[in-house]
């Protein structure tokens, strides 16, 4: 957590115990700045305030050839993790700062969580946001009890409207950091999968830059049991965290995405205090492709009923994508830490995970344009049981001879094999027939 003007030093006398540098702290404090006493300590402060979470045996297990246990954090109320850490920060503030409010800007989980949290709290709390940010995201911001301002079109006109806004009116401006607060709150998770589930040999988390749940875990994890491997997951797009890990600090030109999509899964490396964790603490460090996570977002519609975003399902997409292999018959869990996708993005994440995973297909063949030509293709479809999704003639920009018909068919079958079929009993009556490849 990242505090901004005159206000730094509060979060300072908030936790004596824990002494605090400046928001980028060097690596050799870190140490001196989390410890395993400080994660009990915010588990204990936090219980009657967030989730408890299932940590559940999955019907994934074995298709995966593990025993892999779920850890649902997206069942919070916000939807996030990220409850966890801005809870147990807010309830260290001192009582005059609590009176005079907080102030955060972005439409992320970190400022939903603490437009919840602050306003549960009866803490005066403001989210800038700007313009383009989605109204139902404005809506539940304001449901949560937050006072919503809409302004700027950019991410960095809001941050810089609300750092203002802080100096002018005593509030306390919150970013996302990895102060030792939020590091704590957040490495609770470790606690509780530890209590859940026996005789863990690993726990993947996501990572990314935003590795302050990875970090603070490990920090728990590898205190009461140094066997435990501990692995972050992050986006081939965007491997923000090996950079940084290469380098030794966190790096400053990163590519990222503003897509919504992907969340904080994009986020630039926010701190030394949590790489420097990592790279003690954490056994490894995977990427995965856009693909792998869309699949594993369907994979937990599917066998979970559980509806994520990429940052959610990015710790199952290592195991979907076998870039774990030393895991096959292990007992491991996997944290899925939100569950914030926007319904315009579930349709299209299901659309293209089912064409991904080979279970959606489409092709094209020319027939000649007489009585009876579809219903013998549609025969052939209801032999091989192939679900018809969608199917378009196409008669005034045909190609080829006169008095036909091209028809695009896109059809759904069970799996891989059942679309091989499929495409060999089509290629055997049509020999033409053109797939549109994925």
């Amino acid at each position: 957590m990242k505090i901004v003007s005159r206000n730094e030093e509060l979060l300072r006398d908030a936790l004596p115990r824990i002494p605090q540098s400046s928001s980028r702290s060097s690596l050799s404090s870190h140490n001196k700045l989390i410890r395993f006493e400080d994660i009990s300590a915010a588990a204990f402060k936090i219980q009657c305030g967030v989730q408890k979470t299932p940590c559940m045996y999955s019907r994934l297990s074995k298709q995966y050839g593990m025993d892999i246990y779920l850890k649902k954090e997206f069942l919070q109320y916000t939807g996030s993790v990220k409850e966890r850490g801005v809870l147990y920060l807010l309830t260290s503030l001192p009582q005059d700062q609590q009176r005079k409010g907080v102030i955060v800007a972005l439409d992320s989980n970190f400022s939903m969580a603490v437009a919840y949290h602050a306003s549960e709290l009866r803490i005066p709390v403001f989210v800038i946001m700007s313009t383009s940010t989605s109204p139902a995201r404005v809506k539940m911001c304001r449901e949560y009890g937050a006072m919503v301002i809409s302004y700027g079109t950019t991410a960095k006109d809001s941050q810089t409207h609300a750092r203002r806004l802080a100096q002018e009116n005593g509030y306390l401006y919150l970013e996302e950091e990895d102060s030792a607060l939020y590091l704590s709150g957040l490495g609770t998770v470790g606690l509780e999968v530890y209590e859940q589930v026996p005789k863990l040999d690993a726990v993947i988390f996501p990572a990314g830059g935003h590795c302050g749940l990875l970090a603070g875990s490990a920090a728990a994890l590898k205190h009461l049991n140094p066997h435990i491997s501990v692995i972050g997951v992050e986006s081939e797009s965007f491997p923000v965290l090996q950079q940084s890990l290469k380098a030794g600090h966190p790096t400053e030109d990163q590519a990222c995405s503003n897509h919504h999509f992907y969340g904080d899964v994009s986020g630039l490396c926010f701190g030394s205090n949590s790489l420097q964790l990592t790279g003690k603490l954490v056994d490894k460090v995977v990427a995965v492709r856009e693909e792998d996570i869309l699949i594993s977002i369907l994979r937990l519609l599917e066998y979970e009923r559980a509806t994520v975003d990429a940052e959610g399902a990015i710790g199952l997409a290592a195991l979907v994508a076998g870039k774990l292999p030393e895991l096959k018959g292990k007992r491991v869990a996997v944290v899925i830490c939100s569950g914030n996708l926007e319904l315009h993005l579930l349709q299209q994440c299901v659309a293209r995970g089912l064409t991904l995973d080979n279970r959606v297909c489409r092709f094209s063949l020319v027939l000649s344009d007489c009585p009876g030509d579809i219903s013998k293709l549609l025969e052939i479809l209801a032999r091989e049981e192939a679900r018809v999704l969608d199917l378009k003639q196409e008669r005034a920009f045909v190609t080829s001879e006169l008095f036909t018909v091209e028809v695009t068919c896109t059809v759904e079958t069970r799996d891989k094999i059942h679309t091989a079929q499929l495409r060999n009993a089509l290629l055997e009556r049509y020999p033409t027939a053109a797939w549109t490849e994925r």
